[in-house]
């Protein structure tokens, strides 16, 4: 488990460093599969069909399905790439790197002794999918920090709980889905009105 969450981490600070939206797809995919092997590993020794069941859906729903309605909205917007982050790739990156400090500092304080590395990378997924939403100012990054964000909620409660029950993973998954998909429209809108989907344009919106 200590190797997946490695992974995730890995996977998290690489993306504070990229600019290419296709790239940042392509690196959630990564991610997205480490997740679903999560999945599987917590359920191995046990009768937990539902880790299972749960790992399926995270390859077929955030591994092919998101990522192929993103890669259709980034192949419409020709090639165009985070050019004015709100936080520089530097800054980015070293702010995650505090947050990560941060979430073993709560770990080891509210909750020692419980998997820390696992809840820990957990928590810190979820912050720096927050501060990918939160810094970049194109519609599909912030897209994958809302899916990294739900990857570290996932993953937090799969170290606590090994996995909650079948039908509120699917519901989970379900409004993901849903979200992305509507954020993926009024995206490809935003391209249309603006010619950008810099979401600073929205400001202009403002009565």
């Amino acid at each position: 488990m200590n190797v997946l969450t490695v992974l995730l981490l890995f996977t998290a600070f690489l993306i504070t460093r990229v600019s290419n939206l296709r790239l940042a797809i392509q690196i959630l995919i990564v991610q997205s599969l480490g997740v679903a092997v999560a999945c599987v590993w917590s359920g191995l020794g046990s009768e937990l069909m539902h880790t299972y069941i749960a790992a399926m859906l995270t390859v077929v729903i955030k591994a092919g399905m998101i990522p192929y309605a993103l890669f259709r909205v980034a192949a419409r917007l020709r090639n165009e790439t985070e050019n004015k982050p709100i936080l520089s790739p530097n800054q980015t990156s070293l702010a995650a790197a505090l947050l990560l400090a941060v979430a073993y500092g709560l770990v080891d304080q509210a909750l020692p002794g419980l998997g820390r590395d696992a809840l820990a990378g957990a928590l810190s997924g979820f912050l720096i999918g927050l501060l990918i939403m939160i810094t970049r100012r194109q519609a599909v990054l912030q897209i994958v920090g809302l899916i990294m964000m739900e990857n570290g909620i996932y993953l937090l409660g799969l170290s606590m709980t090994r996995g909650l029950p079948l039908i509120i993973e699917l519901g989970v998954f379900f409004d993901v889905m849903v979200a992305v998909i509507v954020l993926g429209i009024l995206t490809f809108r935003l391209k249309l009105s603006f010619m950008t989907t810099d979401t600073t344009v929205l400001q202009k919106l403002k009565g």
